[in-house]
């Protein structure tokens, strides 16, 4: 085995190795990094947004609720309080009363206590078919912006740490977690949350994050502007942004771009809601554990989807390719995109009516994230010149998404960057 990882080596394929269980015994698991219950602001019990997951053909889910953890006790009014009231008769008509436990509050109404993590796990976990990771929106602020990240695989809540500026909010969040990892020994990450929503994140600031390496490049909700505005790059051209700068001006790692729901309503779908079942992610790792998606994940051995779904992916310095399971009657377009060395660098900020520049993105040449080549069709290949400073795939097909966040959505697939000529990624 050793002899064969120095041979990739030599011939630039260290994505290979890094994917090695991939040859033997690795296989594709789909998961969803964004969740939300009646924990905080989502409208439905854990045990239910579980089964729905579990029924639709998912291998693991996180719970991701507002700063907290599902491990002290809660009580919620399924009289008055509208989340819970309204998912209170599913609640209970799938669930017996022996499981349930309920109590008299204030002036005859009823308060039901939401169940533990640890209590409600056995009912779902089985090895290699479902996992649920223990994970929280750490969310936090700087000044007007909202800055949240998910944090996943913990063991200890995560307390907002604030900071100077966007910059130094997301990174010292960020920090706390590597902190609890490298205490604990617990692998665990963080992704940082939709940029767009609020206006939050610029790509300038999210690129001098050094320690980030995840982010959303699509989110379910139906207010973070994955296509952008008026005033906003998609996340797509952010992405390329910050890929093209981190690693040809600031020397810093690779970001991978994440798909999730960010599920919020369980009761109902439509466009303006923010419904699950929208974008997911599928990790290539030898096992359904932890340590195994968090190890294949950091090393870029994932796709994100909201809906295309591929045979097969092999990346290298060397070659992209991939083969989509295609459906009958839906036509597929895979973009490769990327910065070519000796680019454009010139930026310019945004400026208001009286020309001072305001906290948005800045305006780029063309030359980042460009398409450097399309192909029509299931199968799609590219070899890197050697002058690219990344390469990634987008795969746009010609099916609408079934419950689109956004009008016009069709589904999508997003492969990570692979850096031709050191190593792979």
């Amino acid at each position: 085995m050793h002899k064969i990882a120095s041979i990739l080596v030599a011939l630039g394929l260290t994505s290979l190795v890094t994917a090695a269980p991939a040859a033997d015994s690795a296989r594709w698991w789909r998961g969803n990094l964004h969740t939300h219950t009646l924990w905080s602001d989502g409208d439905d019990f854990p045990e239910m947004i579980a089964e729905l997951y579990q029924t639709n053909g998912y291998h693991f889910l996180a719970f991701t609720d507002h700063n907290t953890l599902h491990t002290t006790n809660k009580w919620v009014n399924v009289s008055t309080q509208k989340g819970p009231k309204a998912a209170f008769p599913k609640y209970s008509a799938r669930w017996p009363s022996g499981w349930i436990e309920a109590r008299p509050g204030k002036d005859n109404q009823t308060e039901v206590r939401l169940k533990l993590m640890s209590e409600y796990r056995g009912k779902f976990e089985q090895p290699d078919r479902f996992l649920i990771l223990q994970s929280e929106e750490v969310t936090d602020r700087w000044k007007t912006a909202p800055i949240h990240m998910n944090a996943h695989n913990l063991r200890e809540a995560i307390k907002p740490r604030g900071g100077e500026s966007v910059v130094e909010v997301l990174q010292n969040n960020i920090a706390s977690v590597l902190e609890q990892r490298q205490r604990t020994g617990q692998p665990m990450f963080a992704h940082i949350n939709h940029p767009n929503f609020v206006l939050a994140i610029t790509p300038e600031e999210l690129m001098q994050v050094r320690d980030a390496r995840f982010f959303e490049v699509f989110n379910g909700h139906p207010g973070v502007f994955n296509n952008g505005t008026n005033r906003t790059p998609s996340m797509d051209r952010l992405w390329d942004i910050i890929l093209t700068r981190r690693l040809a001006e600031l020397k810093f790692p690779v970001v991978y771009g994440l798909g999730t729901d960010d599920g919020h309503n369980y009761h109902g779908n439509a466009v303006g809601k923010s419904n699950p079942l929208r974008g997911w992610v599928w990790v290539r790792a030898a096992k359904l554990t932890p340590e195994s998606l968090i190890s294949a994940m950091e090393a870029g051995d994932f796709y994100s989807s909201s809906g295309v779904k591929l045979r097969e992916l092999r990346q290298s310095a060397k070659e992209i390719s991939l083969e989509i399971e295609a459906e009958p009657g839906v036509t597929y377009t895979t973009q490769f995109i990327g910065t070519r060395r000796g680019y454009d660098p010139r930026n310019e900020p945004q400026r208001n009516t009286a020309g001072e520049s305001v906290r948005v993105a800045h305006i780029y040449s063309k030359d980042i994230g460009a398409v450097l080549a399309e192909v029509k069709g299931p199968r799609a290949s590219y070899r890197p010149k050697g002058d690219e400073i990344y390469v990634r795939a987008k795969i746009i097909s010609s099916k609408p998404h079934a419950n689109p966040s956004q009008r016009g959505d069709v589904e999508t697939a997003w492969t990570q960057p692979v850096v031709p000529g050191v190593g792979g990624r």
